[in-house]
């Protein structure tokens, strides 16, 4: 299977990385045999139609800071467009910035992708979040599979234990924690009585939340992951526009107190039924969604079954990185069925 990478910094990486380790497992377990034949990062890529050296493709990277410096297979200012165009693949692997203004460069790369009869999988929640049900639509069309795993979840398989494990079931409604750095922050001012801006700051310190934090703590990062789930899980077809979203820039210690008082915490939860909502909410200490630190947390109510939870981490490179390779296997299976 030939693999078209567009994006490289940690998730790319992560992935690649992912690949070295378990090359000689992915042959003997599932003779998965795959080829990354192109790299593209902000300053070009790297090509070989006859598979790369991944690990000098690393290397180059780190040393050198483009892949496009690859003395043998760079190519300085490529356009990933015409890359995508033009190189023989079966697989692009999508891993830029997530955008929710207009999801680019993301979106085009993804529609190109469909549109030439090449798998999708990306960990760009943008043109997801905008855009769900034209996309999927689009790769229906082509006869191409689109897939997301490492959207959701990082490497914990939420999508796919609402997906496959109740597929037995019919799921009405979705609720959970579905952003680790809002977690962190709020664990943070529940447990060590500390104000939002210092937990905040320790968030960022730690590494869990970015210098402009506003896509976790304004509430956006989980409505993309919201309009996702409702999307896969519940067959809604809706965007972002569709979420009523509230983040937890507000949250006083105050507040926290209050809740702590009646026995419960502040958590910023993600829910779908009859509408789609993120917003802060008090959580009972005994309900199976008050998890701490960056740990994320998913409930799927089911028509027979009830209440199902699954609980992991979320983001993180080497945890996203499995679920692209969880998405990849799973292509394999479905193009060796037809």
């Amino acid at each position: 299977m030939r693999i078209i990478i567009i994006g490289f910094g940690v998730v790319g990486q992560s992935f690649v990385k992912l690949l070295l380790k378990r090359e000689k497992d992915l042959k003997k377990r599932f003779k998965f045999h795959p080829k990354v034949v192109a790299v593209v990062d902000r300053s070009g890529a790297a090509l070989n139609p006859k598979g790369l050296d991944l690990q000098k493709i690393l290397e180059v990277k780190t040393m050198k800071g483009s892949v496009s410096m690859d003395k043998e297979n760079g190519i300085p200012e490529a356009n990933p467009v015409k890359i995508l165009e033009e190189v023989d693949a079966e697989v692009m692997v999508e891993v830029t910035p997530t955008n929710i203004v207009d999801g680019e460069p993301g979106l085009t790369h993804i529609k190109t992708a469909l549109r030439t009869g090449k798998h999708v999988i990306t960990t760009n929640k943008g043109p997801l979040a905008l855009a769900f049900p034209a996309l999927m639509e689009l790769a229906q069309y082509n006869n191409v599979f689109l897939r997301f795993s490492g959207c959701v979840g990082g490497g914990t398989p939420i999508l796919e234990f609402a997906k496959r494990c109740l597929e037995g079931d019919q799921i009405v409604s979705i609720r959970g924690i579905l952003n680790g750095t809002t977690n962190y922050i709020l664990t943070k001012m529940t447990h060590e009585h500390i104000p939002f801006e210092e937990a905040l700051t320790e968030a960022q310190r730690a590494g869990y939340a970015e210098a402009d934090p506003s896509m976790d703590v304004d509430g956006f990062d989980s409505a993309c992951k919201l309009v996702i789930l409702s999307n896969w899980v519940l067959g809604l077809k809706t965007v972002l526009k569709d979420v009523k979203i509230k983040g937890i820039r507000d949250i006083t210690l105050e507040d926290v107190e209050k809740a702590l008082r009646k026995g419960c915490e502040i958590k910023l939860i993600a829910s779908a039924d009859t509408e789609l909502k993120v917003s802060p909410e008090e959580i009972p200490k005994t309900n199976p969604l008050c998890v701490g630190g960056v740990l994320n947390a998913v409930t799927f109510v089911s028509k027979y079954a009830g209440e199902e939870t699954i609980v992991g981490r979320g983001a993180g490179g080497t945890e996203t990185a499995s679920a692209i390779l969880r998405d990849l296997l799973t292509i394999k299976r479905n193009i060796s069925k037809v």
